[in-house]
């Protein structure tokens, strides 16, 4: 009997000399038969008879957890499990888009079947109202104070119908919170909200005056040039481009803020670089453009990779720019042939009012400080006194100003404070 090496790396003993154990010695054939139904305790080579079968441990009935023929008996160690069954999950229901969608209006179901027919309608239509107001780019407190209003009154009467005393403490919530929005839109308008006093009609809310003033400050601040022209060309295009850097302009808008300056003043912006004309515009081309074609300009400190300096949205843009239209455009201060300091300070003492048309805040120190008004209008503040007397002969001031103590202090006309920027 001899040892040797099968194809599979197994042990082989061989007691037939047949040409495997010629070389093998006695000493090692004993060793190798000692092993004989043993598995190597080091996990090498199985101990295999060439004429026999493969031992148990290395077999594949031991390797399943299965008994052989051979041996008889289970392999040591092994244990038969059976698999789980697959779960059979819950039948799935029908996909969202085939579920039925409930009208609602605030967190409530509007029943199929409530009646009168107009009732459920209008609650229906209501809560669809309240959604897309969620989703205006701006708040309009007036419109919202119509919603409220009209719950009120859809849900006394679906409370009525139903006999709920929960609809009815919604109404009524509903009515209180109408009354709030009215005052607030009041407030932010500055109307009279107790009735007393003219209603007027303001152009800005108190929020968007804030947002007018801020822009004002850009410009003081941050104009290429000290002039009078300049500053209010600035002006006129910062607000027209505030929100993107890009904005359109016409020959007529050009025209109508800087008279035979337009395009001298609208070159000086662009070869300093704080205005871009397209390639094949020039600043003639721009003073020719029409309302249908405008010339299209871009503010580079204002596009978007540069940092923010307003932080409003494009109906309030679109409002600021108007208002500032109205207040160059104005018609008695073109009458007067007011030239571009004036009308600056015309922009400058309407954002700066407040509601009564009183210039500056509250208190000893009412008034404007006299070396910005004069900063902001490219004046020195000596010359701001003159300007201010053409604005009275406007009736823009409703009195003469007053600039002692380095102050400007004086009062918008009654038909100016539309045009109040709310302080």
């Amino acid at each position: 009997m001899s040892a040797g090496t099968g194809d599979r790396g197994e042990l082989f003993v061989d007691g037939t000399g047949g040409g495997r154990t010629d070389g093998a010695t006695a000493g090692r054939t004993r060793r190798a038969a000692a092993g004989v139904g043993r598995a190597p305790a080091g996990g090498g080579a199985a101990v295999m008879f060439s004429d026999g079968d493969p031992s148990p441990s290395h077999s594949p009935g031991a390797a399943s957890g299965t008994p052989t023929e051979s041996a008889g008996v289970a392999a040591e160690g092994t244990r038969s499990t059976a698999l789980p069954r697959a779960r059979t999950g819950p039948p799935r229901r029908g996909s969202r888009r085939e579920r039925k969608s409930w009208p609602k209006v605030a967190q409530r179901i509007v029943p199929d079947d409530l009646q009168p027919e107009v009732l459920r309608l209008e609650l229906t239509e209501l809560g669809d109202a309240f959604r897309a107001y969620q989703w205006r780019p701006e708040p309009d407190l007036a419109v919202l104070a119509e919603l409220h209003d009209r719950k009120a009154r859809a849900f006394t009467l679906w409370a009525d119908v139903t006999d709920d005393a929960s609809l009815r403490e919604e109404a009524d919530r509903a009515a209180a919170a109408a009354r709030t929005t009215r005052e607030m839109d009041a407030n932010r308008r500055g109307l009279p909200v107790d009735g007393e006093g003219p209603v007027i009609e303001r152009l800005l809310t108190r929020g968007q005056g804030v947002h007018a003033r801020t822009v004002l400050e850009h410009v003081r601040t941050g104009s290429p040039f000290p002039e009078a022209e300049a500053r209010l060309a600035v002006l006129m295009l910062t607000l027209r481009a505030a929100r993107a850097g890009t904005g359109n302009v016409t020959g007529q808008d050009l025209g109508g803020w800087l008279q035979g300056d337009a395009e001298r003043v609208l070159q000086e912006l662009v070869d300093v670089g704080w205005l871009l004309l397209p390639e094949d515009v020039t600043a003639g081309d721009a003073l020719m453009s029409r309302p249908e074609e405008p010339a299209q300009v871009t503010v580079p400190s204002l596009l978007a990779d540069a940092p923010r300096p307003f932080a409003f949205g494009k109906v309030t843009r679109a409002r600021l720019s108007g208002w500032a239209q109205k207040v160059v455009g104005d018609r008695k201060l073109r009458k007067k042939k007011a030239g571009a300091a004036t009308r600056l300070l015309a922009v400058y003492t309407a954002a700066h009012s407040r509601p009564g048309g009183c210039l500056g805040g509250v208190g000893e120190d009412a008034g404007l400080a006299l070396d910005e008004v004069a900063q902001f209008c490219g004046l020195r503040p000596e010359e701001v006194a003159e300007h201010a007397g053409l604005l009275a002969a406007a009736g823009w001031l409703a009195q003469e100003a007053d600039t002692t103590d380095g102050r400007l202090r004086a009062r918008l006309a009654e038909r100016v404070l539309p045009l109040s920027g709310l302080l």
